[in-house]
Formats: structure tokens, sequence, C-alpha cells
């Protein structure tokens, strides 16, 4: 059984509490995220629920012609927003604290262990019921480094970027594509964060 997986950062999003949406340079990542995924074969997509992801999912959705489902477990780790008066820069020492302290469990959200395991179950799963395809799966920049940073050891991420585990909080890029293989029953790292498609 193996299956290869496209993990897309969904595009950039607008300014603000909450579950925002995508910003107007957000929807010129998208769609030229979609004119790439144009000539890549791939099965399915599948999304984050939260708003970027869904709208990045969607253009892409509407250039491949290919189908579209939500998955909850491919939410962010925490979501600036889910804590109710937290302001922002509260936001990111909490986010920073689950970044270093991969067991930490904040007053919302998962820890950053459990966030990757949610990913893994949910890339599983889909091997599982469709061997042999390839997946388009939209999700966030902190849910992709907390899988990587489960199922690689450090060793394995440092040939991809020498500094991973300490700076993963700026390494995935919005519409990133990172390219994972599961062969074998274990995960193999074809290829980290690559923009190339959005530099035309």
């Amino acid at each position: 059984m193996s299956a290869d997986f496209y993990l897309v950062r969904h595009a950039k999003k607008e300014i603000g509490i909450g579950d925002v949406l995508v910003s107007s340079e957000g929807l010129k990542q998208a769609n030229m995220t979609a004119e790439h995924f144009k000539k890549v074969p791939f099965s399915r997509i599948v999304y984050s629920p939260l708003k970027r992801s869904m709208i990045t999912a969607e253009i892409i959705s509407k250039t491949t012609r290919k189908a579209l489902t939500e998955d909850i477990r491919l939410r962010e780790r925490v979501n600036w927003g889910d804590l109710s008066g937290q302001t922002f820069e509260e936001f990111v020492e909490m986010w920073n604290r689950c970044t270093r302290e991969r067991e930490f469990s904040p007053p919302v959200g998962d820890s950053a262990r459990k966030a990757g395991e949610r990913m893994t179950s949910c890339l599983l799963e889909l091997a599982d019921r469709h061997p042999h395809e390839s997946f388009l799966i939209v999700t966030h920049g902190g849910l992709i480094t907390d899988f990587l940073a489960n199922e690689f050891n450090h060793e394995e991420l440092a040939r991809k970027y020498p500094n991973f585990i300490e700076e993963q909080s700026y390494l995935v890029p919005e519409c990133s594509i990172t390219k994972v293989r599961y062969c074998e029953e274990k995960f193999e790292l074809i290829d980290f964060a690559n923009v190339t498609h959005l530099n035309h």
C-alpha cells in the first residue's frame, strides 16, 4: 500500500481575529496553485473546515474538477480567537510555548503532538481506504510542521531545513506544497514547502 500526499498551506488570509477569509493576494496565490495542480495527477481534495482552507480548496477544486471532502482533523492546532478575550500577543506567546513544549496542552485547542497525530490519522485513513491514490490536503502551516515533527526525526528534518525544529513556525509559506509518501507503513518526506509554482 502506498499513497502520495500534497500538503498545501491555505492561501494568505486577511488580518483579523477568528475564522477570517482569504485576502486578495491570497486569492491570486490560490489560483496559481490551482493552475499548478491541473498538471499534477491526484484523486481528491481534503481540507480543513476553517474558511481560509475551505476557500483555497474550493478554488483548486473548481480548476482541477476534483471532489472536495472536509475533515475537522485538519484544523489548525489552535486559532487566534478560540480563547475569548485573548490578545494577539497572548496568542503568540501560547503558540510559541506549544511549539517549544510539544506535550503542552493550551487552554483551547491541542498540543503540538496531538495536533500532528490528528493529521496522521487522517492521512492513514485515506491511504487505507484509497490505496495507490494521491491526495491534495489543504490545511495549515502549524499543522504541517506538527505532523512532520511527529513523523520524522531531527536528522531527517534537518536535511530539508537545518534549523527545522527551532524555526518551524516560519517555514511553511502560504500555498506552499510539501509532498510526503506513505509506503511500507512509514512516511517519506519528498519535498518541503515548495513555492516555485508561485514565482511565475
